[in-house]
């Protein structure tokens, strides 16, 4: 198979697949989708090119992209890689703060914004920005401030570029164009410390098309892929860039929000989705199951358990089933599974990869038992994304996150750190030469910073390393293992384990407030709000006993002592959360300390 650089990439596929549809999205007016043809998308980007040559674009210069998923990003940023020019991707969520430090550490002069709040963010930090000259908007609707004399819409843009006025030098470019120029700088959340930028180059992704080639034999262009995470994440943008290696045809998903509608209206083959997705299923599919009686409760908890027995039990072992269970299966199959996936919109799924946090093995076994072909995998932006990964229906344990990706060197070092090599690794962190050189050991391998462990050809993972806690009593705690199996409870909604530096283990919980309030309802209770609610003795009650139920796996020191429930949710605005969804544990600490000291009190 042909492996195209990432500047010619969209433009040998439209000279294969012409005006098939490459591209669509949603118009939210009209509620209809819009198709683009690989032609057309070709025509796009090399619009683009044109006009950010005609912006004054030099090569290896850095842009901005700061936008919600729109197919915009897609026309800029291989119109960049035509001008051996560097994308620099901002989640949508991005604070004015944030944004500022990215612009600055990377000296951008053009940033693409998306829709108002973008651009709001983005000119209240121009001052502060030396180098930033100006925002080109990819909204039509977005109102721009009066002050504003430089910006132009995304239409005048493209209409610099109208005629390819400046083909000659786009062309030149692209043919000096080679796998060591860098792609893009990926800034990492910041979960501690200040944000860093991880430098991704065309070898990374062109590497990436090589071993997915190999490990993921069955995709091809007759899949259809719902563009759900932000194309920030390295996994959505990595994965992108493979769907338009592979022809997939690409449907972008505006608003996270929107996922169980749109999902609903493409009905895609593929999704790229972290935990949380598939843990809000199966606990959808739980509550309908608590909520029904009878003939039709015994028949979705038979149809749960048949599942289990037939594709865990025998096939991921590679075992065939014995005729009787394959006929259960079967009727279950065109009954209560067709019914669920339909319900949920994925019931034309090949495989949906699955990444980002650990996926609770109670989770992983309920979409495995109902035959959604979800596959589970590990990988970091450093990684270019994926590091290890199941697929297909056999060769896979419940609880690893697959085998290592194909001549991708994986090794256990001190502390049982993962560590690796290979051509899909970053070279480093961008202006950080001290932060680059603590990233690789001497010989060359890259300190992933998560602890874990290879057995019979699988990896598994058993902490973060730098998360781990340490009780004043001198016990080790792991968060995120107490975190994840919690958190598919279906009255949990966010948790955050307390227990660095103090006596026991303790929690914040964010409840599911929904649930709660039914809960209350159910049993008389009376109150004024949700705080007063979630202090009532019968909630604390319910809670406390779900909490000892899930625990108990875990040893005396690691189980939660004391918890407090929440009445507002950890967020992005307070800092809480980075843009990826994981927990700020210091500016939790920090937030929360008031209540968090109360828990410790003699």
């Amino acid at each position: 198979m042909a492996y195209y650089h990432l500047s010619v990439l969209v433009h040998r596929q439209a000279e294969k697949y012409g005006d098939r549809v490459a591209l669509k999205y949603r118009d939210y007016e009209k509620e209809v989708w819009h198709s683009v043809s690989w032609n057309q998308f070709s025509q796009l980007v090399r619009q683009s090119a044109n006009a950010l040559v005609q912006l004054g674009i030099k090569e290896e210069e850095n842009i901005a992209i700061y936008s919600q998923n729109k197919p915009e990003c897609l026309y800029v940023e291989y119109g960049a890689f035509g001008n051996r020019a560097v994308s620099v991707p901002l989640y949508a969520t991005s604070s004015p703060i944030q944004a500022q430090y990215i612009v600055n550490d990377a000296g951008v002069r053009f940033m693409f914004v998306g829709e108002q709040f973008q651009y709001d963010a983005a000119f209240s930090i121009i001052s502060y920005c030396p180098t930033l000259e100006k925002l080109i908007i990819f909204d039509r609707s977005v109102q721009k401030d009066p002050r504003d004399t430089t910006s132009i819409y995304f239409d005048e843009f493209l209409e610099l570029g109208e005629g390819l006025p400046h083909n000659d030098i786009v062309e030149e470019r692209t043919l000096r164009a080679t796998e060591d120029d860098l792609a893009n700088i990926l800034y990492t959340s910041g979960t501690t410390g200040e944000p860093k930028g991880v430098m991704l180059h065309h070898s990374c992704y062109l590497e990436v098309f090589r071993i997915h080639d190999i490990r993921l034999t069955t995709m091809s262009d007759q899949d259809v892929s719902m563009n759900f995470l932000p194309m920030t994440h390295v996994f959505e943008k990595a994965w992108c860039n493979l769907c338009v290696h592979k022809g997939v045809l690409i449907c972008v998903n505006l608003r996270p929000v929107d996922i169980q509608t749109t999902i609903k209206e493409i009905r895609p083959t593929l999704m790229c989705s972290v935990p949380r997705f598939w843990e809000k299923v199966y606990s959808g599919v739980q509550e309908v199951i608590n909520q029904a009686t009878g003939i039709k409760k015994t028949l979705m908890q038979d149809a749960i358990r048949v599942g289990r027995i037939h594709n865990l039990d025998y096939l991921r072992v590679g075992k065939t089933p014995p005729l009787l269970l394959q006929l259960k299966y079967k009727f279950y199959e065109k009954t209560i599974y067709q019914l669920l996936k339909k319900t949920v919109g994925i019931e034309n799924g090949h495989f949906f990869p699955t990444a980002g946090a650990a996926v609770p093995d109670e989770v992983w076994s309920f979409v495995r038992s109902v035959g959604i072909p979800m596959i589970v995998g590990y990988g970091l932006t450093e990684s270019t994304a994926t590091v290890s990964c199941t697929y297909g229906d056999s060769g896979y344990t419940i609880g690893s996150v697959g085998v290592p990706m194909p001549d991708l060197g994986v090794r256990i070092g001190e502390n049982n750190e993962i560590q690796l090599k290979g051509k899909t690794i970053t070279k480093g962190y961008y202006r950080k030469s001290e932060a680059t050189a603590e990233a690789f050991t001497e010989d060359g391998w890259f300190r992933t910073g998560d602890a874990g462990y290879l057995k019979d050809g699988e990896l598994y993972l058993t902490e973060r390393i730098k998360d781990l806690f340490k009780t004043s009593n001198g016990k080790y705690i792991a968060p995120q293992a107490l975190e994840t199996k919690l958190v598919i409870d279906r009255y949990i909604d966010q948790i955050a384990i307390i227990a660095d530096q103090r006596k026991f283990v303790s929690a914040l919980i964010v409840p599911a407030y929904a649930l709660v309030k039914e809960y209350a309802d159910k049993k008389g209770i009376k109150y004024t709000d949700m705080k007063d609610l979630l202090q009532h003795p019968d909630i604390i009650n319910l809670f406390t006993a779900r909490i000892g139920t899930l625990q108990q796996q875990f040893v005396h020191y690691e189980q939660i002592k004391s918890f407090t429930l929440l009445p507002e949710p950890f967020s992005m605005e307070r800092g809480e959360m980075t843009n990826t969804l994981k927990l700020k544990r210091s500016v939790i600490a920090e937030n929360y300390k008031d209540l968090i000291d109360k828990m410790y009190e003699e």
